[in-house]
């Protein structure tokens, strides 16, 4: 993973917790009326069905608590910008937790409920600055939400699209962070000036290397919208398909990001 060159973007944390929690609940209003066939469809990841798909989704907000559990790390040496380089190491086990705690948990709204509610309680209890020993590093609470934001958004979309007419709710700030924090994680992988890839109304980042824009035009624009975003930057969608579909408007020499995609698995 190239360094990172630029001073990391900040969060607010009130508003990341927010979001997480937000995000959260909408996901257990949406899943809580499935049926035992619609619990059986299959999913874009693999294997999965959608009752593993719904079980990870809880993982993706215990894994705050397992985290809370573990002795805080002496020191902080990472950021949620490391996070998205090294998801891709840990997906077997993460596959493996995942199918054990969905054949664990047959009452998947009762156990959605439970995880919230040990959820705030955790938030309530530990300060945001309090150290974590995660996947990517040690990071403080505040900043492993927004890893959070972005695993409850990304597989918000998993849901929608293996669940016809489900539709779950986005919270607007968790949307936000995901849009930021994957736009930001380009600039990492493709460092450099000569294009400006534009995801209103959330993101605006320059990358690949090149002549440096400074006024006017930039001569290399990429413009698309956070949802479509969200799907290149983790593969759910192909960077041909997205511009050969009109999802995505590309202009310039050095537009094509085809290369830099997927940023994670």
């Amino acid at each position: 993973m190239p360094p990172v060159r630029k001073r990391a973007r900040t969060y607010d944390p009130a508003k990341t917790r927010a979001a997480v929690l937000d995000q959260f609940s909408n996901v257990r209003d949406a899943v809580r009326g499935l049926t035992p066939e619609q619990l059986a469809l299959p999913t874009r990841l693999g294997e999965w069905s959608v009752r593993d798909l719904v079980a990870h989704l809880g993982m993706a907000v215990t894994a705050v608590h397992r985290a809370l559990a573990e002795p805080e790390p002496a020191r902080a040496d990472a950021t949620p910008l490391d996070w998205p380089f090294r998801t891709a190491a840990n997906s077997a086990a993460i596959a493996d937790f995942t199918r054990r705690v969905a054949a664990e948990h047959p009452d998947l709204d009762a156990y959605l409920t439970d995880v919230d509610a040990s959820f705030r309680a955790l938030l309530a209890e530990h300060p945001g600055t309090r150290l974590l020993a995660t996947s990517a590093g040690a990071m403080s609470l505040d900043d492993y939400l927004v890893t959070r934001a972005v695993e409850l958004v990304v597989h918000t979309d998993d849901l929608d699209a293996a669940v016809p007419g489900l539709q779950v709710a986005y919270d607007r700030q968790a949307l936000a962070a995901c849009t930021r924090l994957l736009a930001d994680a380009l600039a990492v992988k493709a460092p450099g000036g000569s294009t400006e890839v534009r995801v209103p109304p959330y993101a605006v980042v320059q990358c690949v290397e090149g002549p440096r824009h400074t006024r006017g035009t930039p001569p290399n624009v990429v413009e698309t919208d956070p949802l479509t975003w969200m799907r290149l930057a983790t593969g759910r969608l192909g960077w041909t398909e997205a511009v050969a579909d009109a999802k995505v408007d590309a202009s310039g020499e050095r537009a094509d990001l085809g290369a830099y995609l997927p940023l994670m698995g």
